[in-house]
């Protein structure tokens, strides 16, 4: 069931796309579903080019023969269409759950417009209620970094079969587990004025469009003053 509702999501963002453009493609499920429905897209002669958020984003799109721009930017996005882990009712999101957050929020802050698609077990009051706050970190002084990003809730490095995980970019990631968080915008600038931390999983204000997958259809819900 979960997975048919991300499949909806994930084609209801078609219709966000204008008619042809540079697109930013995120990473996870959700949006390997909207990737696969763009390279369809592509292949029936429609103009597209990519951005992609990480590797296994590079490489999906590679296969399905949708052009790519190269990573050194800078670069004119139309729009970008992502996952989520969490979405509050403010439409700010926690991502990072598969350890791409920092490509991630380096293309939605070069895109004109960023689109979420989710399905409706990702949508909370507010941002901690469901998900920890994942925190990319460099490994030099890594123990040292998660001393003081205790300071915010509990810290714990994500592994995969008991060994430390690392991003696309060779680092760490430190899930803190903050509860519910009352001032989003204010922890994001906390915990990334840390010495060692690269970024993190909170996006504030960064999202214009949610298309949440329900029972009963896609619910698209709009940042105010988004189109």
């Amino acid at each position: 069931m979960i997975d048919d509702a991300k499949r909806r999501a994930a084609l209801a963002a078609l219709d966000e796309l204008p008619p042809e453009g540079v697109i930013g493609l995120g990473s996870g499920s959700t949006a390997r579903l909207f990737i696969d429905a763009l390279g369809e897209l592509v292949a029936g002669g429609r103009r597209y080019t990519g951005v992609p958020t990480s590797e296994a984003s590079r490489t999906q799109a590679q296969a399905l023969g949708i052009p790519l721009l190269a990573d050194d930017g800078p670069w004119d996005i139309a729009v970008t269409v992502d996952g989520a882990d969490e979405v509050s009712d403010a439409l700010d999101v926690i991502k990072g759950g598969g350890g791409a957050h920092t490509r991630e929020k380096i293309v939605n802050f070069s895109s004109r417009r960023n689109v979420i698609v989710v399905d409706g077990s990702k949508i909370s009051r507010r941002l901690g209620e469901r998900w920890a706050v994942p925190v990319e970190v460099l490994p030099f002084a890594h123990l040292a970094t998660r001393a003081h990003l205790s300071r915010f809730g509990a810290p714990a490095m994500r592994t995969v079969g008991g060994v430390p995980f690392r991003t696309d970019a060779g680092n760490a990631i430190y899930d803190v587990a903050c509860g519910p968080i009352d001032d989003p915008r204010a922890l994001d600038a906390a915990l990334r004025g840390i010495p060692g931390v690269v970024e993190t999983g909170l996006f504030v204000g960064r999202v214009d469009v949610v298309l949440v997958a329900r029972d009963s259809g896609v619910e698209r819900l709009l940042r105010a003053g988004s189109p």
